[in-house]
């Protein structure tokens, strides 16, 4: 799977272009071939970190990757191996013979396809039940019609340069430099009869539909991975995979935290003192919520069962309901008196006020404390 271009510099998806560079430059320093003679592993940081600065420093390709991942940048001038120089032939093989231990390029006869990444926007009620969605994604396809051999007979040939090697060795004064052959690309072999309609590549700019199967219980971040729909593989080679990432969009009424949904539901003020019942919806359609007397404004009320079942066990979360106590507006002369009456009748006394009076000890004893 290609990796991240974000995780690669270690570095967030809104992360500004100043910090962007500092990312770079730090990595870039700590793994450049120079100093880290004969470490394969680092060479290739090198190369995927090189990789991926250069798209995420350009305002268009970052945005056409942060949409379709590779294949958004697939031929602009950036994110596709073929854009980049090879970090071990240049630098590797360039020290290696020169101080020994260089490490030679393995030939290739076919590069197996890019891994795509697309962001898949769907609402909650689709992750928590599943559905079966259709997307169209901008890819590389094998050729027809030279079904992705990249030559109209089928036939490659070896490459009369550096004698299927992919390498060549070139001399300059006492040092012996070692590179990629230029007429091949490393492969080692070339085409004798490209084909017209992929100019030997064995790839086509296309866009293909698909359909996705998306499994009850998804959350934002979860990824889907269908093998050997990602772009096709240069001269022949395999396919990559295609991974879709999971984007559950805002709800109007929910929000989720795991397996759990809250929502707040406003009751009256005669409901909360009281109490009642209240209509409340759930993802399964609406139950009777029992509010007590005297319920205060915040109470969280849970309901069982009523969550998100989870993608990966068979354990449903809840639905947790908070309460908010609606002071009335718009009052008529009537109710003005009524609440008048009822503000007289209830007077100071804490009984009626709990949270009132709670509050009010708690400030006579700060007031006591300070001296005030």
């Amino acid at each position: 799977m290609a990796s991240d271009y974000y995780e690669v510099l270690g570095v967030s998806r809104d992360v500004t272009a100043a910090d962007l560079k500092k990312a770079y430059r730090r990595l870039a320093m700590k793994y450049h071939p120079d100093r880290n003679d004969g470490d394969d592993a680092a060479q290739d940081r090198f190369k995927e970190i090189q990789k991926a600065y250069e798209v995420l420093k350009d305002p268009e390709k970052r945005a056409a990757y942060d949409r379709f991942g590779e294949a958004g940048v697939s031929g602009m001038g950036g994110g596709g191996p073929q854009d980049f120089g090879d970090i071990n032939d240049i630098f590797g093989d360039i020290f290696g013979d020169i101080f020994g231990g260089g490490r030679r390029r393995q030939r290739q006869e076919s590069r197996r396809g890019q891994d795509l990444r697309y962001e898949l926007d769907i609402e909650l009620e689709d992750a928590v039940k599943g559905l079966v969605k259709e997307i169209q994604i901008p890819t590389l396809g094998a050729c027809q019609t030279c079904n992705g051999s990249g030559s109209s007979s089928g036939e490659h040939q070896v490459c009369n340069t550096c004698g299927g090697q992919g390498q060549v060795r070139m001399q300059q004064g006492i040092f012996s430099v070692q590179q990629t052959c230029p007429n091949c690309g490393g492969s080692g072999r070339t085409i004798k009869d490209p084909c017209l309609d992929c100019n030997g590549s064995g790839q086509v700019r296309e866009t293909r539909t698909l359909e996705v199967k998306i499994p009850a219980g998804v959350d934002t971040g979860d990824r889907i991975r269908l093998s050997g729909e990602g772009a096709a593989g240069g001269q022949g080679g395999p396919a990559g995979d295609l991974y879709v990432d999971i984007l559950v969009q805002p709800h109007p009424l929910f929000q989720r935290e795991g397996d759990d949904l809250f929502c707040e539901v406003p009751i009256p003020m005669t409901t909360a003192a009281l109490g009642g019942e209240l209509k409340v919806p759930t993802l399964d359609g609406s139950v009777i919520l029992k509010v007590p007397a005297g319920t205060q404004s915040g109470k969280l009320f849970r309901l069982r069962g009523k969550g998100v079942q989870s993608v990966r066990s068979r354990a449903t979360g809840d639905l947790l309901c908070r309460v908010v106590v609606e002071t009335p507006v718009k009052l008529t002369r009537e109710q003005k008196q009524l609440l008048e009456e009822f503000q007289a009748l209830s007077g100071e006394s804490g009984g009626h006020h709990p949270e009132s009076q709670g509050w009010a000890d708690k400030v006579k004893g700060f007031f006591d404390r300070m001296g005030l």
